[in-house]
């Protein structure tokens, strides 16, 4: 059966399928859990029975204790599935694989999470819980299923709750704190964490094994960020060293967070009870405990935040993909038409895009009229950078070599990977007379999952939240004492590409006018078989080429000059930098108000609109380093790398320059209300990804909250309920497909097949054009012959309607730039399949507005021209009814071609999300739904 390929680059890190087939037998795991269970974790950790004994009166004193500093008056709800516990022991892998019996808390969230696709029409505000945590600080009492004192510290304590086992970290040094906070971390996330600062570092392979899948993963990431050692101990002293008192309190954190995660490694390696994944592949003997688990230093930190930064909080790029498409298209109309119809497609500005800030203009990257130091490839002369040399052994291999080649086009892939929505509504509209907020990042679904939820209290901190496994010292999306904040990916530009000319070889580059050597950073990677990745032995080595003006990317020629393109951006040796703004947010004695909470997220580099809520007020601010480019610069575009080009006071040494004040960041403070689902932020401010034009996925929220306001009333169900109808919406469905059908029915349908696919498509939409099941757990849409015909018409009337007036080559160029479909099941799309996230890059607004345009509507922002039967209604008629014939006469199997997950012709399974494996634990698909992956439900009822 066909297998799909997923384009998301934590997609391709899976559980090989060796291990998945692994020693079935009950007796095989009978024997092994006895060999590896000696000791309890809670016994190997210091906990004797007389701790254990206290639990519960040390949950409640803790409860107490926050009770008087919670002020959300139980109305703070949250969820994160699959489940808190993200470790698991080779006995419980084995049970997991053999029986699918799972570990305790590995998956308790994922049903409810799962329930509310059929579940939110009858919500009432004493339901949400039902498909949420109750995020209230502490833990009820009688509530504490075990109590930790790591190493047998007397300054912090672990408590977690029956319900979750969400641990709720209770220390009185801050020292204490930030050692329990990573003492937890690495009870629930130790494997992940050992993962991705491998991944970080670009040594995945000689880590969990070769398979090509790993391979393109590790090849990805370092290709972007290729630091040395040096470097990323550098990252967190620099960013420390800049910021004072918070500097030193933020290092010391660190550190008692570094010395935590160890402790547990030490106490888990003496108990036996460590992550089975280690003996999986090859790192710990089952029977002798022998091989070692290596402890974490604070470089490892900056490895993993290089991974999240890279994948959620880094906009731009793509630069010359932006180059390639407008020479086709200079070259199919000439440089002038050629110039205008690249643009209408690039949308920078669309007056017609969905705005998360709606009032003022905040201009950034307004384009130039007379563009200065344009540095476009020679037609046909650019050629991607090697990454990979001297393979050996299984790395020669076709599969391997098909994964560097697609992790080589997901790094230079403009279609960026923003995730996340937010919905939020200030107390002017809602029935409390309180804000009201639904909000949380889309982080994709991985078992163990990314992100984990804690409670810290201790001195100068005090939230509970989701943190990313590994970064866990500070709650980085979640809530205060009277305050909850959240964030979405903004992806606004701030990477450029230089073209910088070589001199004596290609190796050498002109530097401000000397001739400079490229700096060559290699990693050699070699692996072996193991029981996890059956792989055979290989090797390689990467290499990348490091310049002033960041890492080289592809060479080509410019005007004859040979070239090498290289990508800089803003937060290249700055991983570390948002430290600051996280331990600001989570500190109690600054943050009490919307004024001190932009201010705290002003000091995160990474490019991510933050939402805020309390029980008085909202606000909004888009963070990142935006650098101030030279005068005249198009950052669309590449650039000559010359002085009079570079970022304004950029200094190479550090990579630092003149960034955008804060006043020139869209922002606000009590909007009638916010909307995110990573669309265009403001007017004026241009998103680095294309597709920010009049038909985008913000539109499903902002069409549901702006008719939620307009009636008032707004309480917390009804919010829930908009974000949920939102996830189960068919964008095209929604936006696009009722002026199609104008067309269509502009003239009578007689043809029978035609006719009963339009039918089934009025019927769809007539009943909300939602994808959901008939009834829970069904497992069949309702209206799916409709939903068939729209997902294979979808891709057939895109290539009728703009191939013949673009022509082959433009049409490709375009589509480099910005796929054409993004359904729950187009595996093909940016985020591939069962991802969850959908409908965010497709060519939805292009289709809007030249339909709209041939039916004689008004348009705001138009294409350049007409396509659809190249303006002509009737022939525009004629080509969409002979597409959705076609689309309507194919089967199931063929729009559904199955994969390694689901059958042929399995419609339900091939939109499910599943969680994809990043250990020895498997969970079952659940019903699609496009929402964040943590959610937060939230109304503060008092405030401080």
């Amino acid at each position: 059966m066909p297998r799909r390929t997923p384009r998301n680059a934590l997609d391709r890190l899976r559980t090989p399928r060796g291990l998945h087939g692994f020693l079935k037998t009950a007796s095989v795991c009978a024997l092994v859990a006895g060999l590896l269970s000696p000791l309890s974790p809670a016994m190997a950790a210091g906990t004797g029975s007389a701790e254990a004994t206290a639990a519960e009166a040390t949950a409640a004193e803790a409860t107490a204790q926050a009770a008087p500093n919670d002020h959300c008056g139980g109305q703070c709800s949250d969820i994160l599935p699959p489940g808190q516990n993200g470790n698991a022991t080779l006995a419980q892998i084995l049970l997991n694989q053999a029986f699918g019996t799972q570990p305790a808390h590995a998956e308790d969230q994922l049903g409810p999470y799962a329930n509310l696709a059929t579940g939110y029409s009858g919500l009432t505000n004493d339901k949400i819980n039902t498909f949420f945590n109750d995020a209230s600080f502490g833990v009820p009492e009688g509530q504490a299923a075990s109590t930790v004192r790591p190493a047998g510290r007397d300054d912090v304590t672990i408590v977690r709750d029956k319900k979750t086992g969400v641990p709720h970290i209770t220390g009185t040094t801050r020292y204490g704190t930030e050692f329990g906070a990573g003492y937890a971390a690495a009870q629930d996330r130790l494997w992940l964490m050992d993962l991705f600062r491998h991944v970080g570092r670009g040594q995945l392979t000689p880590f969990a094994g070769g398979a090509p899948a790993n391979q393109g993963l590790e090849q990805q990431f370092w290709r972007s960020a290729p630091y040395t050692e040096a470097d990323l101990e550098a990252q967190i002293e620099s960013a420390a060293a800049k910021a004072g008192e918070r500097g030193e309190l933020a290092l010391a954190d660190v550190d008692a967070y570094v010395a935590g995660v160890n402790a547990y490694i030490d106490a888990s390696d003496k108990g036996r009870y460590f992550p089975g994944e280690y003996v999986l592949t090859g790192h710990k003997n089952a029977i002798t405990n022998a091989g070692t688990i290596e402890h974490f230093k604070r470089s490892d930190l900056i490895a993993l935040a290089s991974v999240i930064g890279s994948l959620f909080g880094a906009g731009g790029g793509g630069e010359v993909n932006n180059a390639l498409s407008l020479l086709a298209a200079q070259e199919k109309y000439g440089v002038a038409e050629g110039t205008e119809v690249w643009e209408s497609f690039r949308q920078r500005n669309d007056p017609e895009a969905v705005l998360t800030q709606q009032d003022g203009s905040f201009p950034y990257l307004p384009t130039p009229d007379d563009p200065q130091g344009r540095a476009l490839p020679d037609a046909g002369s650019v050629e991607p950078e090697p990454l990979v040399y001297d393979r050996t052994g299984s790395a020669g291999a076709a599969s391997a070599t098909g994964a560097s080649a697609k992790s080589a086009d997901a790094a230079v892939s403009s279609a960026r990977r923003g995730m996340s929505n937010a919905l939020v509504v200030s107390g002017e509209h809602t029935a409390s007379g309180h804000p009201v907020a639904v909000f949380g990042p889309q982080t994709g679904y991985f078992a163990p999952q990314l992100l984990m939820l804690q409670e810290i209290q201790g001195p100068g901190i005090s939230a509970r939240g989701a943190s990313f496994a590994g970064l866990s010292m500070y709650v980085e999306l979640g809530r205060g004492q009277d305050y909850a904040w959240s964030a979405t990916t903004s992806g606004q530009d701030i990477i450029d590409t230089y073209a910088v000319e070589l001199c004596q070889d290609d190796y050498h580059y002109l530097y401000r006018g000397t001739c400079t050597p490229m700096e060559k950073v290699e990693r050699h990677n070699a692996w072996k078989p193991t029981v996890a990745d059956s792989t055979a032995a290989g090797s390689y080595t990467m290499r990348v080429w490091r310049t002033k003006y960041g890492p080289v990317e592809s060479r080509a020629t410019v005007g004859g000059k040979k070239v090498a393109y290289t990508t800089l951006r803003s937060s290249y040796l700055h991983e570390a930098d948002s430290i600051i703004g996280f331990q600001m947010l989570n500190d109690p004695d600054y943050l009490n108000s919307p004024e001190r909470f932009k201010g705290a997220v002003q000091h995160i580099n990474y490019t991510f609109n933050w939402f805020y809520a309390d029980s008085e007020h909202t606000a909004y601010y888009n963070s990142g380093d935006n650098p101030v480019r030279a005068g005249g610069v198009d950052a669309e575009f590449p650039v000559w790398a010359r002085s009079a080009y570079e970022w304004q006071d950029w200094d190479p040494a550090d990579n630092t320059a003149r960034y955008t004040g804060a006043s020139a960041h869209p922002q606000s403070v009590d909007q009638d209300y916010y909307i995110s689902w990573n669309n265009k932020q403001a007017r004026d401010y241009p998103a680095a990804s294309w597709g920010n034009g009049s038909v985008h996925r913000g539109n499903l929220l902002d069409d549901r909250v702006k008719k939620l306001v307009a009636d008032g009333g707004v309480t917390r169900t009804a919010l829930v309920k908009a974000m949920a109808e939102a996830a189960l919406a068919d964008l095209r469905a929604e936006d696009v497909v009722p002026d199609l059908l104008k067309v269509v029915e502009s003239a009578p349908v007689t043809d029978p097949a035609a006719k009963e696919a339009v039918a089934g498509l009025k019927a769809w939409l007539s009943a909300g054009g939602l994808r959901t099941e008939t009834s829970a757990g069904s497992k069949k849409y309702a209206h799916a012959d409709a939903i068939r015909t729209l997902d294979a018409w979808w891709p057939l009337l895109v290539k009728a309607e703009f191939e013949p007036g673009l022509g082959a080559d433009l049409y490709t160029a375009f589509t480099r730039n910005l796929p054409v479909d993004e359904s729950p099941s187009a595996a093909h799309g940016p985020t591939g399949a069962h991802a969850g996230s959908a409908f965010q890059y497709g060519w939805w607004s292009y289709v809007d507005k030249d339909v709209r345009s041939v039916l004689g509507e008004p348009v705001k922002g138009p294409l350049a021209r007409p396509y659809c039967g190249d303006g002509d209604l009737a022939a525009c008629r004629d080509s969409l009814v002979s597409t959705l014939k076609e689309a309507a006469g194919r089967t199931a199997a063929q729009v559904y071609p199955g994969d390694d997950s689901c059958s042929a012709g399995d419609q339900w399974c091939a939109d499910s999300v599943i969680h994809r494996t990043l250990g020895g634990i498997k969970h079952g698909g659940i019903s699609w739904q496009n929402r964040p992956t943590y959610q937060q439900v939230v109304e503060f009822t008092s405030h401080r």
